[in-house]
C-alpha cells in the first residue's frame, strides 16, 4: 500500500492512499526546445564543444532527472520507472535542439511529471554547458504530447 501526502482544501496535509488503485502499464511523452545562436548550434552538432558531447550528457541528465522526479516535485509520488528514452534532435532550420522524453511503469500512477521534468533538465543541461558561448538561448513549448495508462486512459495532444 503506498500512501503520499497531499494537501486538501483548507491547506492542511492528509495521506492519498493509491494503494486500492490498479497496476497498468503507464506511458508519457513529453517535448521542448531549445533555440540557440547557429554558431552554437554547429559546435554541438560538430561534437567541438569543449565541453565535450553536449546532447550525449543532456541525454543521461535527462533520464537521471526523471529517476529523481519524486525527490524534486512536492507530493508527486516516487515510482518504479521501467524505460526511459530521450531523443534530442538537432535542427539546422531553426537552430535549436528539440527532446522529447518517453517513460514508461507499471504502476498505480502515470509517469507525466517524470517525462515533463526529463525534458526540462535535459534541454537546461544544454542551456548549462553552452551558455558561456551563448547567453540568449531559449527553452521553450515543453509539454505533454501523449500518455496512457490507468483509469483515464489515453490522452494525445
Amino acid at each position: 500500500m503506498i500512501k503520499l501526502t497531499h494537501f486538501n482544501q483548507s491547506g492542511e496535509a492528509h495521506m492519498v492512499d493509491v494503494g486500492e488503485k490498479p497496476f497498468s502499464h503507464r506511458l508519457a511523452i513529453a517535448e521542448g526546445q531549445i533555440k540557440m545562436q547557429p554558431e552554437t548550434l554547429q559546435l554541438i552538432t560538430q561534437g567541438s564543444h569543449k565541453k565535450g558531447d553536449v546532447l550525449g550528457i543532456a541525454r543521461v541528465a535527462g533520464i537521471m532527472a526523471a529517476k529523481k522526479t519524486a525527490e524534486l516535485i512536492p507530493l508527486c509520488h516516487p515510482l518504479s520507472i521501467t524505460h526511459i528514452d530521450i531523443q534530442l534532435d538537432p535542427r539546422d532550420k531553426d537552430h535549436s535542439v528539440y527532446c522529447q522524453a518517453r517513460v514508461e511503469t507499471v504502476g498505480p500512477t502515470g509517469v507525466e511529471m517524470e517525462a515533463l521534468t526529463a525534458v526540462q533538465v535535459a534541454l537546461l543541461t544544454i542551456y548549462d554547458m553552452c551558455k558561456a558561448v551563448d547567453r540568449g538561448m531559449t527553452i521553450d513549448t515543453v509539454q505533454l504530447l501523449e500518455k496512457s495508462g490507468g483509469k483515464s486512459g489515453t490522452w494525445k495532444r
